[in-house]
């Protein structure tokens, strides 16, 4: 399969990348015709699992990378890496701040620009703005692999950092298409929402292959830039809305994180 990859454009590898992260975003979402509710403290271990997944990606198969690279380059590794990740966060912030989306929260709390769009339509942009930087991830691993000294291990990492992202896609479409269903939506219009939540990736993928294969003297930025961008979700959405719970029930979010960072770390360290 390697060795197939490496005859393929960096563009066409983060395709296929992306494809299979949104694949299991809709596989994810397909859950909601099995099933109508989704406990909490369930939610909250799926929440944490993907934050896990997240942090764990973000340092080895981002930060190490893109300080490796910029030393290469001849760069101050720690200033072009510490403004990558800055930059990414504040484009999070940014696009938190301007995209109308509603958070998942008890108290369905609105940001973004103000918005007569439906509460469904809202609350399908708050997991697509997840998706950007985590499909932004991928192509850029796979963009960096076509100007890699060993092509073959880095698009191991490659691979390691789709296969991390889209596990943790599969419980993420869940937490979007059967709380849909709690709103009263049809199953299908449940899954068909759900699943449009992951469409960004394929597109975020491509870009961030394309960008750092033609322009190669970004891919440190990039790195650092997706970096910071999956943690800055990570940090404002994903653990603040699995602590929302009764305090004997928040245990589960930490697990569900420490069960993510193992898996990703485990794919990275083995694939990588």
């Amino acid at each position: 399969m390697v060795s197939w990859l490496l005859t393929l454009e960096a563009w066409q590898q983060a395709l296929l990348g992306t494809g299979f992260t949104y694949f299991m975003t809709a596989l994810g979402a397909g859950l909601v015709f099995f099933f109508k509710n989704i406990k909490k403290e369930v939610l909250n271990l799926m929440l944490g699992f993907a934050s896990g997944v997240m942090i764990a990606a973000s340092f080895w198969s981002l930060l190490a990378p893109a300080i490796e690279q910029a030393e290469e380059n001849g760069d101050i590794a720690w200033l072009t890496v510490s403004f990558g990740f800055g930059l990414g966060g504040v484009f999070l912030y940014i696009a938190d701040k301007t995209l109308p989306h509603m958070h998942f929260g008890p108290n369905h709390e609105r940001e973004g620009l103000p918005s007569h769009l439906k509460r469904t339509i809202l609350l399908v942009f708050s997991i697509t703005l997840h998706n950007i930087p985590e499909g932004l991830a991928v192509g850029v691993a796979f963009g960096a692999a076509a100007s890699a000294d060993d092509p073959t291990k880095a698009i191991l990492a490659a691979i390691s950092v789709a296969i991390g992202i889209g596990i943790q896609n599969f419980p993420e479409g869940a937490a979007v298409s059967i709380p849909l269903r709690q709103e009263g939506l049809s199953r299908w219009k449940a899954f068909l929402y759900g699943q449009a939540s992951g469409i960004v990736e394929p597109i975020a993928g491509v870009i961030g292959a394309v960008l750092v294969m033609k322009i190669t003297v970004l891919l440190p930025y990039a790195l650092a830039f997706a970096a910071g961008a999956m943690i800055y979700v990570v940090v404002e959405e994903l653990i603040p809305e699995a602590q929302q719970t009764l305090t004997s029930k928040r245990h589960f979010a930490v697990f569900g994180v420490m069960l993510g960072f193992i898996m990703m770390m485990i794919l990275d360290v083995a694939l990588g």
